[in-house]
């Protein structure tokens, strides 16, 4: 069962976050930010996670509180639903083409955060959406996912292809690490034993 829901409240947020690892890439986002919905959509789809997503923030003041918190929870729910990471890949990479912008993403999920973000995205907006909460949320799910996160912006001049390249990118490394290794369903996959 790698299933797992966080409920995470603050001042500034009220954040549940359900997943589903093993699930068609099924989703029921509602955060309130219409674009980020639209990414969360995009990394619930091409991960095969199922991800319902329900936030209720400050969006009167802006939405960073929202996209961040956001990618905390779902940072711990991936984290609560991997367990002991038994028989999991652990490993995951995509490079992805998106019209004019080509993203690569490696990552590991080794319980040791480490973000690396090389990404230029040249407008400041995407409709009313602060282009720079897309670091922000992957901050979040790197620190509180224990991943080893690395997003590589290849080219790109269109900045909302630029930055659901990412979520894609993300998206698709993360399905082949969380994925079964069926030569090794019954061991974690490090040398020390744990994760």
């Amino acid at each position: 069962m790698r299933k797992a829901s966080i409920a995470r409240n603050t001042a500034e947020t009220e954040i549940e976050v359900s997943v589903d690892l093993d699930g068609s890439g099924a989703y029921d986002m509602q955060t309130g930010v219409g674009f980020f919905d639209h990414m969360l959509d995009q990394l619930s789809r091409h991960s095969l996670i199922d991800m319902t997503v329900r936030a209720k923030g400050d969006t009167h003041i802006d939405d960073h509180h929202t996209v961040e918190d956001t990618g905390i929870a779902l940072g711990q729910a991936l984290s609560r639903a991997l367990g002991d990471k038994r028989g999991i890949r652990r490993y995951g990479a995509c490079l992805l083409a998106m019209d004019d912008a080509q993203i690569r993403c490696a990552l590991d999920l080794s319980a040791r955060p480490f973000f690396i973000w090389n990404v230029e995205i040249p407008t400041q907006k995407i409709g009313t959406f602060d282009t720079e909460l897309a670091r922000e949320f992957f901050q979040a799910l790197s620190t509180h996912g224990g991943i080893t996160l690395h997003i590589d912006m290849l080219h790109g001049f269109n900045s909302h292809h630029i930055v659901e390249a990412t979520f894609k990118a993300v998206a698709r490394a993360l399905r082949e690490a969380v994925e079964p290794d069926p030569r090794k369903l019954d061991a974690i996959p490090s040398t020390k034993g744990a994760l």
